[in-house]
């Protein structure tokens, strides 16, 4: 089962995640421009010497500056999580995004596609459609990654980072109907991922906002971890992971 932890923005951080046993660091790729990218580059060279992954989400949208970019770094996998829908859950046009993975896809055959799947919170919107955006964008990706759904996140136009739990239910009916392999994000943390991953059974988990270092206010700290929650976050992993019964989730 796949342990991934976001985002991890320099070499230091991504030895310390190595050791406590972490499979998949995933940095972020602020800007076209992004000033720390020589670091990150420095994080996915050094995970290349490992049986560890690397995975970047760019949270720009130009293709050009983005096969620029892929062209230098050079990560495991890619991850996409722009918004499908727009702040009420309609679906955008999916076609333009598939087509646009399918060029990633031709131009980097060696990097795989994660793409976000938005699922919103328990009770909220029960037509959302997740299950048809998975379907329209699983044969250009190489794996999903559900995470939760607000209507407008604290990233425009992206999802993710909301320190919420999406609708386990909805999680795992995707996961039982992707021919892909599913993580699940969203709001997971040492306290709640045993029980979450013993719910939706999914390939893995993804956490970024619970195991970051808190400030004077309690407040997570972007791009700055808490080691302790992180070791504790791969120690429920691992325990759900013996628990689970049958055939192990796919791997990739």
């Amino acid at each position: 089962m796949i342990v991934q932890i976001y985002e991890i923005q320099t070499p230091e951080e991504a030895e310390r995640c190595l050791a406590l046993g972490v499979d998949r660091l995933g940095s972020v790729i602020l800007s076209e421009t992004d000033r720390g990218r020589s670091r990150i580059r420095e994080v996915v060279e050094l995970v290349r010497g490992t049986d560890a992954k690397s995975s970047l989400i760019p949270l720009f949208s130009n293709e050009n500056k983005l096969f620029s970019v892929m062209d230098i770094l050079r990560p495991d996998y890619v991850h996409f999580c722009e918004a499908l829908t727009d702040e009420q859950g309609r679906p955008h046009d999916l076609r333009p995004v598939a087509e646009k993975q399918h060029r990633f896809r031709e131009r980097f055959p060696g990097i795989g596609i994660v793409r976000t799947l938005p699922v919103p919170e328990a009770g909220r919107l029960p037509g959302f459609p997740a299950l048809e955006i998975a379907a329209a964008l699983e044969d250009s990706s190489d794996g999903f990654l559900i995470d939760t759904w607000l209507g407008r996140g604290p990233v425009e136009g992206f999802v993710g980072i909301t320190g919420r739990r999406p609708d386990l239910d909805r999680a795992a009916k995707i996961v039982r109907a992707s021919r892909i392999p599913v993580i699940l994000a969203g709001g997971l943390s040492p306290e709640n991922v045993y029980e979450s991953m013993r719910s939706v059974r999914p390939a893995g988990a993804d956490s970024c906002t619970l195991t970051n270092a808190l400030d004077r206010e309690g407040k997570p700290v972007r791009f700055k971890k808490d080691f302790d929650k992180v070791a504790a976050f791969v120690a429920e992993v691992r325990r759900a992971e013996k628990d689970f019964d049958g055939p192990p989730s796919a791997r990739f």
